[in-house]
């Protein structure tokens, strides 16, 4: 019985015949490969890793001292939960506020969102649909990346005025941010729904 499916590619919706264990179907329009089980399997669990291995990394990042500046003899060192929180107690609700979503709690979001559609997947078919779009939107406003290149930016322009000494979260910052880019990257949004084709 032949598939209805869309090509992943071009977008032309066309039968599918079955086919044997080491055949694999193409379009006929662009000729890109259709996804079997296999690299959906394949997919899913470099996705999962991926994420797994950023949620992981995720919080000695955020937790553990990211920075040491040393300034006229003083030295201060914080991380960015803690420099977060500093925030919100000197009163910046706005600042502190910012950091917090878009560096914290969206990346977070992101990150478990990823786990969910590639290897938990706890929801419902129905809501497949949302939580997908959730995570390509918190995706845009997650700025891990970004507070990585403010950090190096810093440091180039005071070099000269502030010492300043990296702290154990470093690295793993920078490997949760390249964690979380691999997960984005390997995950294909078309393979959570081949389950679902009909058939005609």
């Amino acid at each position: 019985m032949k598939s209805l499916k869309s090509c992943h590619c071009c977008g032309l919706i066309q039968h599918v015949p079955p086919l044997a264990n080491n055949e694999a179907a193409s379009c006929a329009r662009c000729r890109s490969r259709f996804a079997d089980e296999k690299d959906r399997a394949k997919s899913a669990n470099r996705t999962a890793a991926a994420a797994m291995g950023a949620l992981v990394l995720f919080w000695p990042a955020v937790l553990l001292p990211i920075l040491r500046i040393e300034q006229l003899g003083h030295s201060h060192q914080s991380s960015i939960l803690s420099g977060t929180i500093e925030l919100f107690q000197h009163g910046s609700w706005l600042v502190g506020g910012v950091v917090f979503l878009f560096s914290i709690l969206f990346p977070l979001t992101k990150i478990v969102l990823l786990l969910e559609l590639s290897y938990f997947e706890l929801l419902h078919r129905q809501h497949k649909s949302f939580t997908l779009r959730l995570m390509e939107h918190l995706g845009k406003w997650s700025m891990m990346d970004v507070m990585l290149l403010a950090f190096l930016v810093m440091l180039v322009k005071l070099g000269d005025m502030v010492e300043f000494h990296l702290g154990p979260a470093v690295i793993a910052f920078v490997m949760c941010v390249a964690m979380s880019m691999l997960a984005s990257i390997s995950f294909d949004p078309h393979l959570i729904w081949d389950g679902d084709d009909d058939t005609l």
